[in-house]
C-alpha cells in the first residue's frame, strides 16, 4: 500500500469530506448536459415553405392555400415543395390564374416557418433550411471538435497546472461564452461560440469526477465517478422541462447557464486540489495542508510521522501524453480504450442526435432519455462491483450495438418472412450458445452472458409483437431508449474503467487521449447521419457495427476492480498480467469465503 493509500486510511477514506466533495462535483454534470444536448431544442426545426408575399401585390385578398397553389409546385409526394417556388412576374392576378408558372427557383425571399407563438430557435432566425440546412449538422460536428481540443488540452493541464485550477478555468469559459451565445448575431458566430463551450466542457467532465475518485479509496473511485455523472441525466430532465416552458432560444441559453455564476463562486471556495497529485509534483507542504484540512472535516488525526513518511517517488516527473506510448502495457491499453471510447460516444450521441427523428414528442422523448439514464448509471454500480469493469463494458457495448442494428429491422413498419426466419436462427443459435457457455464458464460470467441473451429476446419479442402494429413510432422509441440506456451504462462504466487502467501522473493525459477519440466520434455522429441519402439504413448499420467491435476488443484489456491506483508508471511488461493475477486472486478469495 502507498503512504497515500495510508493516510486515507487515517483521515478516512470516504468520510464526511468526500461525500460532501462528491456532493459538489455532481452539480457541474447537470450543466454539461444543457451545453451536450441544448442544440437539440436551440436548433429545432419548424414546418416551412418558401416566403412567395409577392403575389400579394397582385392579390392582397388571396387565401394562405391559393397563395400555395399559385406559387409553389407540388413535388413528386404529392406535396407543396419545401424548398422551390415558381419565379416572381409582374403579370397581373388574372393572368397568371389562367396560364400557371413553369419556371421554379429557391427561396429568394427566405422561408415561412409554422411554429408555434413565441417559438424561436437558430433553424427559423438563421434560415438553417435547403441550402443553408446543413448548418446545423455542421454547427454540431464543431463542438464536438471543440471536445476534442480541450481534451487534448486541458487533458495535459490538468496533469501539469492541477485539477482544481482546470476545472475552475473550465466552469468560467462555459459561464461566459454559454450565456454569450445567446447574443450570436449569425450562425457563424453561434459556432464558434459553442466550439468555445465545447472545448470548456471536455475540462469539466474529465477532471472534476477524477478529483473526488483521488480522494477516495480506490474501492469508492467507481462510486464517486458514477455518482457525478450520474446528474447528467437529471441536467436532461430539467433541460426538456425548461426548454418546453422557454420557446425562444436566446432566452433559453441565457437561463440555462447564468447560474454557473453561482456555482463558480462556490467552488472557488471549497474544491480542494487532488492530493495525490500534489505529491507525484513534489508539493509534499500543499499536500499536507490539503490532507489536514480533509481530516479535519472528517474529525480525524492524522499522524505525524505518517506526513513525514509522505514520499514523492517521482516527484517533478511531468508525464506527457507521449509516455503513453513508450510504455507497451500503457500503450496496449491507450489504443483499446480508444476504440472503446470512440465507439460509446458514437452510439450515444448517433441516439440523443436523431431524438427528433423516432416520431413521438422532442420534449417528451428527450425527457424520457433522461430518465433512462439514471438506472443506465447507477444500476451499473453494482455490477461493476460484482463482475468487474472488463465484462461490464463489454457487454453495455455489444447491447447497445445490437439495440442499434434492431432499428433497422422496421424501417418501413414491414417485416419480411426471410427476417422472420432470421430472427428465429438468432434464437436457436443463442440457446445452442447458452449451453456451450455453461459448460466452461463461471457461475458470475454466465449470468451476464444470461442477462444479455435476455435483453436481447426481449427486444425481438417487442419488435414481432408490434412491428405489424400502426405504432411504429413507439416501438423505434422503446428500441432507442434501450440502446440509450446500454450507451449511457456504457459511458459511465468507461470513465471509471479509463482513470483506472491509468497512473496518477498519466491520468489525465490518458483520460484526454481517449476522450479525443470520443470527440473525433461525435463529429462524425451528426455527420454520418448525412449519410442517410445514399441508403437510410447506413448511418444506423455504423452505430451498431462499431460499438460490436469495440466489446469484442475489451476482452483484451486487464481488470481493475478493487486494485489500488496506480501513481507512477512503471515499465514491467507483464503490468496487465499482474492486474489479471490479482483480481482472479480477489476473486478465488471471495469464493472460498463464500464456501466457508
Amino acid at each position: 500500500m502507498s503512504n497515500f493509500g495510508q493516510i486515507l486510511k487515517e483521515i478516512g477514506e470516504f468520510g464526511l469530506f468526500q461525500k460532501r466533495l462528491v456532493a459538489a462535483l455532481c452539480i457541474p454534470s447537470i450543466f454539461l448536459a444543457f451545453d451536450v444536448i441544448g442544440q437539440v431544442f436551440t436548433g429545432m426545426n419548424f414546418s416551412h415553405q418558401c416566403n412567395t408575399d409577392w403575389i400579394l401585390e397582385q392579390g392582397p385578398n388571396l387565401t394562405d392555400e391559393r397563395q400555395r397553389n399559385l406559387t409553389i409546385p407540388v413535388n413528386n409526394e404529392g406535396k407543396f415543395d419545401r424548398c422551390e417556388m415558381f419565379i416572381p412576374v409582374s403579370l397581373d392576378l388574372e393572368t397568371i390564374e389562367r396560364y400557371g408558372l413553369n419556371e421554379t427557383t429557391g427561396c429568394t425571399n427566405g422561408s415561412d416557418f409554422e411554429k408555434p407563438k413565441g417559438a424561436y430557435s437558430i433553424v427559423s432566425e438563421f434560415n438553417l433550411v435547403c441550402d443553408r440546412s446543413s448548418f446545423i449538422e455542421a454547427s454540431q460536428a464543431i463542438y464536438m471538435a471543440g471536445l476534442l481540443v480541450g481534451a487534448f488540452v486541458l487533458g495535459q493541464m490538468a496533469d501539469r497546472f492541477g485539477r482544481r485550477f482546470v476545472v475552475l478555468l473550465s466552469l468560467l469559459i462555459l459561464f461566459v461564452f454559454g450565456v454569450g451565445i445567446g447574443f450570436s448575431p449569425n450562425i457563424y458566430v453561434y459556432i464558434a461560440l459553442k466550439f468555445v463551450c465545447g472545448f470548456s466542457t471536455s475540462g469539466i467532465v474529465a477532471n472534476a469526477f477524477v478529483i473526488g475518485g483521488e480522494w477516495s479509496d480506490s474501492s469508492k473511485f467507481a462510486l464517486c465517478t458514477i455518482i457525478c455523472h450520474a446528474f447528467f441525466p437529471l441536467g436532461l430532465m430539467i433541460l426538456s422541462g425548461i426548454a418546453f416552458l422557454i420557446r425562444n432560444w436566446r432566452v433559453l441559453q441565457m437561463v440555462l447557464f447564468s447560474p454557473l455564476i453561482l456555482v463558480l463562486g462556490i467552488f472557488y471556495w471549497i474544491l480542494p486540489e487532488s492530493a495525490r497529485w500534489l505529491i507525484t509534483q513534489g508539493r509534499k507542504e500543499d499536500a499536507i495542508k490539503e490532507v489536514r484540512r480533509a481530516a479535519k472535516v472528517n474529525k480525524r488525526e492524522v499522524p505525524e510521522e505518517l506526513l513525514e513518511k509522505l514520499d514523492a517517488k517521482g516527484a517533478n516527473k511531468k508525464g506527457t501524453m507521449l509516455d503513453i506510448f513508450r510504455l507497451s502495457y500503457l500503450r496496449k491499453r491507450a489504443v483499446i480504450m480508444s476504440t472503446v471510447w470512440f465507439a460509446t460516444s458514437l452510439m450515444y450521441y448517433g441516439l440523443s442526435l436523431n431524438v427528433g427523428n423516432f416520431g413521438l414528442d422532442i420534449y417528451l422523448t428527450q425527457f424520457i432519455f433522461g430518465v433512462v439514464e439514471i438506472p443506465a448509471r447507477v444500476g451499473i454500480l453494482p455490477f461493476l462491483q460484482h463482475f468487474g469493469r472488463k465484462i461490464c463494458q463489454a457487454v453495455v457495448l455489444l447491447f447497445g450495438g445490437a439495440a442499434c442494428l434492431g432499428i433497422l429491422v422496421i424501417p418501413n413498419g414491414k417485416i419480411t418472412l426471410a427476417l422472420k426466419c432470421f430472427i428465429n436462427e438468432i434464437i436457436i443459435t443463442n440457446t445452442a450458445i447458452m449451453n456451450f457457455h455453461s459448460k466452461i464458464l463461471p457461475v458470475g460470467h454466465l449470468m451476464v452472458i444470461m442477462l444479455f441473451k435476455l435483453a436481447k429476446s426481449l427486444a425481438i419479442i417487442i419488435v414481432m409483437q408490434f412491428v405489424c402494429s400502426s405504432e411504429l413510432p413507439v416501438v423505434v422509441t422503446v428500441i432507442a431508449v434501450l440502446g440509450k440506456f446500454a450507451a449511457t451504462a456504457s459511458f459511465a462504466t468507461v470513465y471509471v474503467y479509463t482513470a483506472e487502467l491509468y497512473p496518477t501522473i498519466l491520468r489525465q493525459n490518458g483520460v484526454g487521449l481517449n476522450s479525443m477519440c470520443a470527440r473525433m466520434a461525435g463529429i462524425l455522429a451528426p455527420l454520418i447521419r448525412l449519410l442517410d441519402v445514399y441508403h437510410y439504413t447506413i448511418p444506423m448499420l455504423i452505430y451498431g457495427i462499431v460499438p460490436i467491435v469495440a466489446g469484442i476488443l475489451c476482452v483484451l484489456l486487464p481488470e481493475t476492480r478493487n486494485t489500488e491506483l496506480q501513481d507512477l508508471a512503471e515499465n514491467t511488461k507483464s503490468s496487465d498480467e499482474i492486474s489479471e493475477k490479482e483480481s482472479f486472486a480477489q476473486e478465488d478469495k471471495a469464493e472460498k469465503c463464500t464456501k466457508l
